[in-house]
């Protein structure tokens, strides 16, 4: 197992070109406070009997499975097998946190989470899973997941397990073993850890997000947060890929230029319209702001004049999509079921606003692309998910391609996984 602990101010950090055409221009920005921070959390009232999401006009909506405990994230295996990580935010007295080797590691977490991977089969391929059963269990806040050959690998709130893995398996027995330890937790929901492998499967590529909104507690508990880490399998090799990614949650390979893409969420507290969360391919050694700086260059106001060393290689990001809009689910879609048009482009899980005077997300996103870049802003994909100015049917958050061409939407304060897909003609 390898722990590494890194400074942000040693990172150096590199300015390697742009891929394929420009990004968009970046945002016109609003002054810091131009309006006050609000508090706006949204009362979950649930779906209704018969109602679902809304997709556009040639769509049909349909619950693929339920009762499920907080599923936050889903991973489509080679055979087309659905696990679904099922991970819920808990109260600070039930994380447990020791200290070793410089890195805060946690014991068993208790209080709430199902802290299990399920796996679901639909073998007869009518768009129902027939097959469902506890893959994983006795985890601590699963989330990422990620298969290279016959081995499958989780991301923990703490770590990194790698666990044997057989095609056709529904359940795996082995203890896993443990290749990386990461910080526990983090701000709000700071605790999730994405993962993704390359191509070849020599590198993965984990997420953590920030332990802090804006670096209010210094910048010693940040070591390896904010950051995309690259690791071997095996755990060794471990660096920064990039940092000053507040919180990135969704990556994906975008499919034209092979080049990984992430959401971010960006932070809290400036007003309604700062800082927008955004969609950004990740350039190696990449730094892009976060805590000193926003979308680029901006400085932050609460850490003015700290680092202008790092707001000058600050590096804007490809696309905003919406302030405080909890963007978390990012997937290309690489299937041939939809329109051409959804083809190679974006589909963002944007979980909702917590920090706005008005909703802001709760919704699935489509960004098209060309030419491995946005080819326009953000539109609304799968919507309806907001009841009134108070109150929310529920919350999508991950979103990925099914073996079908399908779309998979997790709802995780409703307990359900959606299904899009064209309408049969």
């Amino acid at each position: 197992m390898r722990t590494l602990l890194l400074s942000l101010g040693a990172l150096t950090f590199s300015t390697a070109p742009a891929l394929a055409a420009d990004p968009p221009a970046p945002p016109t920005l609003p002054p810091p406070f131009d309006t006050k921070s609000v508090v706006k959390h949204p009362k979950v009232i649930g779906w209704p009997a018969g109602k679902t999401p809304a997709a556009p006009a040639g769509f049909a909506v349909v619950l693929f499975a339920e009762k499920f405990d907080s599923p936050r994230w889903l991973y489509v295996l080679p055979n087309g097998d659905v696990l679904v990580a099922e991970a819920r935010t808990l109260p600070k007295k039930d994380a447990k946190p020791e200290v070793k080797e410089g890195l805060k590691q946690s014991k068993t977490v208790t209080g709430g989470s199902a802290n299990r991977i399920t796996l679901l089969r639909d073998a007869d391929k009518d768009g129902t899973p027939e097959v469902r059963e506890t893959f994983l269990s006795d985890l601590n806040q699963p989330f990422g997941m990620a298969l290279i050959g016959d081995q499958l690998f989780v991301a923990n709130t703490d770590g990194v397990l790698r666990f044997p893995y057989k095609t056709g398996d529904t359940k795996i027995t082995a203890k896993g073993t443990p290749i990386l330890h990461l910080p526990i937790g983090g701000y709000n929901n700071h605790w999730t850890r994405n993962i993704v492998a390359s191509a070849d499967g020599s590198k993965l590529y984990v997420t953590v997000g920030s332990a802090s909104n804006v670096g209010e507690n210094g910048m010693k508990e940040e070591a390896l947060r904010a950051n995309i880490l690259e690791v071997n399998p095996d755990g060794t090799g471990l660096r920064v890929f990039a940092a000053g990614l507040r919180n990135p949650v969704g990556t994906a390979w975008e499919p034209t230029t092979k080049t990984l893409w992430t959401a971010v969420n960006e932070r809290d507290e400036l007003g309604d319209e700062l800082v927008p969360d955004y969609i950004t391919s990740v350039k190696d050694g990449g730094f892009y702001g976060w805590p000193y700086s926003y979308f680029g260059k901006n400085e932050d106001p609460r850490r003015k004049g700290e680092r202008p060393d790092l707001v000058a290689k600050a590096t804007a990001p490809d696309l905003a999509i919406g302030s405080h809009t909890a963007s978390l689910g990012l997937c290309f879609y690489t299937g041939s079921a939809f329109p051409e048009k959804y083809r190679g482009g974006a589909f963002i899980g944007q979980r909702g606003s917590w920090n706005r005077s008005k909703f802001a997300g709760y919704r699935v996103a489509f960004v098209p692309f060309k030419d491995g870049k946005p080819a326009s802003g953000p539109e609304d994909f799968l919507t309806g998910f907001i009841a009134n100015d108070d109150e929310v049917y529920g919350r999508p958050v991950c979103v990925c391609v099914a073996p079908d061409g399908a779309l998979l939407v997790t709802d995780d304060v409703t307990d359900r996984i959606w299904r899009v897909a064209p309408v049969k003609k």
